[in-house]
């Protein structure tokens, strides 16, 4: 089949909520394609229901400084301050900014957008909550992804849906181009850009239970590390408390924002136990941690002391007018899966995990740098970067702010890049067609089969490296990851059909899976202290001496499941690190 070519100034890949506002920003100045494996509607950022924080203080007093206060506590203080400074001082620019552009918030009874207490977010430098999540019901991301893909329309934005993102081309420190599978022909394209920006989302299908949709597969971050660059932060992924038993469906922070609150078999409130200030609205790793210490001394529902027991949390006391109109689509849930009316019983939850602090790192203006190199034309934005405004645990409502504020900036940035410098003219053709042949090859190899390489991946890191983690399990994932990605370069594609072979895809996706599933379980292992969502039973204790640094995984080139590590300074200008108590 022939292989396709297009030229851009600036290719991004990913139509989630930072790849649509870095679309929006940058299409404006240069010519911009946006590649997507998924239909932009789709994509997992309308999958966020609670809100997103902003000081606005409609509802009480609020400053951005308390607001960066709270990103770096919750953040056990690896988080960068400058680059928090930013994101909350845009957060109020970038709400008002989606409220023009149509974003339907709830509102107040005066007309001004209503806000809502969150997880970690404190007045005063941890005082007491505040009401700080501006939120459209339970559907903030939603209404989020939806506005701004209408903008996208409205100003002709080029989108090529079903497009996957393959292999990333490099010339020296530059990028060249970006080779993509159409999923609909079995064609693959060439995407020569001047400059390239990663904006695909998480990876939490490395895991068995999670909140994350089936395409987040970590295909960013997987493509820059398979081209040598490095990944930062990969032993810091969320556990929400909060997800469905059994199914990782996420039920909101802000059932809990609105008064929910979380129960063990005796009907305890335990949260009084764990966080006394806060309660029930800590941080989402202290309150994932609180969950699984109630099952593991039996108090949860089931009293067993396994991993898969799990607690109640009841929101049937806010009375049926205030579920139906705060968290509707949550009710929907629950009735819909559990054949419970959330407003009449309480809700069966477990920990699911949720969300990639670590990925690609960036500079401010998501440029991809390790600390000393700025690898000029490569962008990231969004989950699947790290900028770092998460640090070892994100607070609930800043994964929004930080798709809108960083990819805003990044598209800025990415734009005004593209139009100082010449393109490349060196062709990546035979890349392309070494890349087909491989493809067309895998209907021939082995018989190893994907899913259970697949379900043997998402087994061995929810046992090994989830919520509590210990040096044995991790050495032993490593040790399976590194055997499972072995036993992949004999995997055989059973489909041969050429249109939208999703055989094929799921092949790509598990290449990408395996990769980051090995990153996280070496840097899991590598980091021996405690911080943030990253809590090890043998290292209880956060160590600031000695790992107050970023780690940065590279995957060796030269020896295949090799991956090795350096670091990089934390940014501690602001505020130095302090004991988190709640």
């Amino acid at each position: 089949m022939d292989i396709q070519e297009h030229r851009f100034d600036v290719a991004i890949v990913g139509s989630g909520g930072a790849g649509l506002y870095a679309a929006l920003e940058a299409s404006a100045q240069v010519p911009t394609a946006v590649i997507s494996k998924l239909h932009p509607v789709r994509s997992h950022t309308g999958a966020a229901q609670g809100g997103i924080g902003a000081a606005l203080g409609n509802v009480e007093e609020d400053k951005p400084e308390w607001h960066a206060f709270d990103t770096v506590k919750g953040g056990d203080y690896l988080v960068d301050q400058h680059a928090a400074s930013i994101l909350v001082e845009d957060a109020i620019k970038a709400v008002y900014d989606l409220e023009h552009r149509g974003l339907p918030f709830s509102r107040l009874a005066d007309g001004r957008i209503a806000q809502r207490r969150f997880g970690g977010h404190t007045r005063e430098f941890g005082k007491a909550p505040v009401h700080r999540s501006c939120y459209a019901a339970d559907r903030t991301g939603h209404m989020i992804l939806q506005t701004l893909y209408q903008q996208c329309l409205q100003h002709q934005v080029q989108f090529f849906d079903e497009f996957f993102a393959l292999k990333l081309c490099m010339e020296g420190e530059r990028p060249q181009a970006l080779i993509a599978l159409e999923i609909a022909t079995g064609a693959l394209h060439i995407f020569y850009a001047k400059a390239i920006l990663f904006a695909t989302g998480g990876f939490g299908r490395v895991w068995r239970i999670t909140s994350n949709a089936l395409a987040n597969s970590g295909d960013g971050p997987a493509l820059v590390a398979r081209a040598g660059l490095p990944l930062q932060d990969m032993e810091f992924y969320q556990f929400h408390p909060t997800g469905i038993r059994g199914m990782g469906i996420l039920i909101t922070e802000g059932v809990r924002g609105e008064g929910g609150i979380l129960l063990n078999r005796q009907g305890e409130r335990f949260m009084e136990r764990y966080a006394p200030t806060l309660l029930d609205l800590a941080p989402r790793d202290m309150v994932s941690r609180a969950i699984m210490s109630e099952v593991l001394e039996g108090r949860g529902m089931q009293g067993s002391r396994e991993i898969g027991d799990w607690v109640m949390l009841d929101a049937s006391h806010l009375g049926k007018e205030v579920v139906e109109k705060k968290i509707p689509d949550i009710a929907d849930f629950c009735r819909t899966y559990l054949a419970i009316d959330p407003a009449e019983a309480a809700i069966p939850v477990q920990p699911t995990a949720h969300y990639a602090m670590g990925g690609i790192p960036t500079d401010t203006h998501g440029r991809l740098t390790d600390g000393h190199t700025i690898y000029e034309g490569l962008y990231a934005a969004g989950e699947c970067a790290c900028v770092s405004v998460h640090g070892a645990n994100r607070l609930g409502t800043n994964s929004l702010v930080e798709l809108v504020v960083y990819g805003r900036r990044a598209g800025l940035h990415i734009a005004e890049y593209a139009k100082g410098c010449e393109p490349s003219h060196h062709s990546v053709r035979e890349e392309a067609q070494a890349l087909q042949a491989q493809l067309e090859g895998t209907s021939a190899r082995g018989e190893a089969s994907a899913t259970q390489l697949y379900s043997a991946m998402q087994n061995t890191m929810t046992r090994n490296v989830g919520v509590f983690r210990e040096a044995q399990g991790m050495q032993q994932a490593v040790q399976e990851m590194t055997a499972l990605r072995d036993q992949f370069l004999s995997v055989a594609i059973q489909d041969n059909n050429a249109n939208y072979n999703l055989d094929r895809v799921a092949y790509l996706e598990l290449q990408n899976l395996l990769d980051i599933a090995l990153m996280t379980a070496v840097a899991s292992l590598n980091r021996t202290e405690s911080r943030g969502a990253h809590s090890r039973v043998d290292y209880p204790e956060r160590n600031d001496a000695q790992w107050l640094k970023h780690s940065l995984l590279y995957l060796d080139k030269t020896a295949r499941n090799q991956v090795d590590i350096g670091y990089r300074e934390v940014d501690v200008s602001l505020w130095k690190p302090q004991p988190r108590r709640y």
